[in-house]
């Protein structure tokens, strides 16, 4: 329980129709018997009262409420006083609560606080910030799965199966003179190889949940007058780009934000890729190759009349981008060949941008090649849990090996140990103060 009260603005900016301040911590109840003018506040009650100021002034009409520790969402006392939505007033209000001794809410604070006491685990909390950020419905869903607990309790299935496999272990480390071998037997060896499984899945999951919480950038690239321009006001369904005949139209980055299905994707116009003389649209090439580096999946633009400059392209291509993101060769302006083309291929798209041939096919294979299935992931995640899967899988396996090859059940026990801090990291049942700081600070001021 912190010492302190906090006190925010817990609605929008702007003006509404209603506007709520919350406080929390130990002068919650005081700070709201003294602006209300009340004797006594009932616990979760919403009641009509005056705001007044210390100068005995009326600032505003509206409800107050009580909640009582420890059940609340914080896990201290909370006072919310829900007022109208008039900026000015509400400013007022909510200097009148930190003159009784509260403390303006750094961001996340409110949820920091309930992880702090215990109300929610850290999965819970970043879910609170994601649901409120959410970009469709399904990613909304999936929050609110994961602020119900269940991503955090398939997590702590695997944990308790990793304790009792330290436990298994540790046992067999502790007592070599007992007649079974316990490291032998193939009981340790079959409970690790279920637990490497569960945690492949659960990553396998986590990875639909990741992608639909931070979606995709999409760099639209290739050389001038390919169709990019008009590819991208294809996928968007209206008009972003402006579209002509004239090769390298398109002289800066520009950015459209669109759903395919229920996956955000932001795709990322550039200019064509080429040697050019001209200043600005030599500037235009420098940001479309950075965009480039940074991409998660490239559509890679080739009219379909110059297949040649495909070969070309993908080698320039293989020097600028990361390992293992994908490159999708796009066939253009089928409309306008006489060439035949391949009914299936497994590795580029034809279609015709102008025309819209093609497009769904397209945007199947986007999603196929980021390997995002709809309806699979059942709570959103983010990269950190995808990093924390990984390593526990990776410190897992590692333990594996010391047992199979070399039955070294001291390196064992260390690996599993390691592999269960790791993933302890995830729900914050061990995190570095550094690790909550990023991500509390990362939430609205009021949350």
């Amino acid at each position: 329980m912190s010492s302190d009260t906090i006190a925010a603005i817990a609605t929008p900016p702007g003006r509404g129709g209603v506007a709520i301040i919350r406080i929390s911590g130990p002068l919650a109840l005081t700070i709201g018997l003294q602006l209300s003018q009340k004797d006594k506040l009932p616990i979760r009650q919403l009641l009509y009262s005056d705001f007044i100021s210390d100068s005995g002034e009326t600032l505003d009409k509206g409800l107050i409420v009580y909640f009582k520790a420890p059940n609340t969402f914080t896990g201290e006392d909370v006072v919310e006083f829900h007022a109208h939505g008039s900026p000015v007033m509400v400013d007022c209000l909510l200097n009148q609560c930190l003159l009784q001794g509260a403390r303006l809410a750094k961001p996340g604070e409110f949820s920091e606080r309930a992880f702090l006491n215990e109300k929610i685990d850290l999965t819970q909390a970043e879910a609170i910030a994601d649901l409120i950020h959410a970009s469709s419905l399904t990613a909304a869903r999936m929050a609110v799965k994961s602020l119900q607990g269940d991503f955090s309790r398939q997590v702590n299935a695997i944990s308790n199966d990793l304790i009792y496999l330290r436990t298994y272990v540790e046992a067999a480390i502790d007592f070599p003179e007992e007649e079974v071998d316990f490291l032998g037997d193939g009981k340790i060896a079959a409970l690790l190889e279920q637990l490497i499984h569960t945690v492949q899945s659960l990553r396998a999951n986590a990875t639909q949940g990741a992608l639909l919480r931070e979606g995709l950038s999409i760099v639209i690239a290739g050389k001038p007058n390919a169709g990019k321009s008009t590819l991208i006001n294809q996928l968007a369904g209206r008009e972003v780009a402006i579209v002509t005949d004239i090769a390298g139209t398109t002289r800066d980055v520009m950015r459209e934000h669109i759903l395919l299905d229920d996956l955000p994707v932001q795709l990322i116009d550039t200019a064509g890729l080429r040697e050019s003389q001209d200043v600005v649209e030599k500037e235009g090439i420098r940001r479309a190759w950075q965009e480039v580096r940074q991409a998660d999946c490239v559509l890679l633009i080739i009219d379909i009349n110059h297949p040649e400059d495909r070969e070309m392209l993908e080698m320039e291509l293989q020097g600028q981008l990361a390992e293992k993101v994908p490159v999708i060769p796009v066939y253009n302006k089928i409309d306008t060949s006489n060439h035949s083309f391949p009914v299936i291929d497994t590795k580029a798209s034809y279609l015709s941008a102008k025309s819209g041939e093609g497009i769904d096919a397209l945007k199947q294979r986007i999603k196929a090649t980021v390997g995002y299935q709809p309806g699979e992931g059942k709570f959103l995640a983010r990269r950190r849990h995808l990093q924390a899967l990984d390593k526990t899988c990776e410190l897992l396996s590692i333990g594996q090996q010391q047992l199979l090859l070399q039955n070294a059940g001291e390196l064992l026990a260390e690996d599993l140990r390691q592999a269960h801090l790791v993933l302890c990291e995830i729900t914050g049942e061990f995190s570095s103060d550094d690790l909550l700081g990023n991500i509390f600070s990362s939430f609205c001021i009021g949350k």
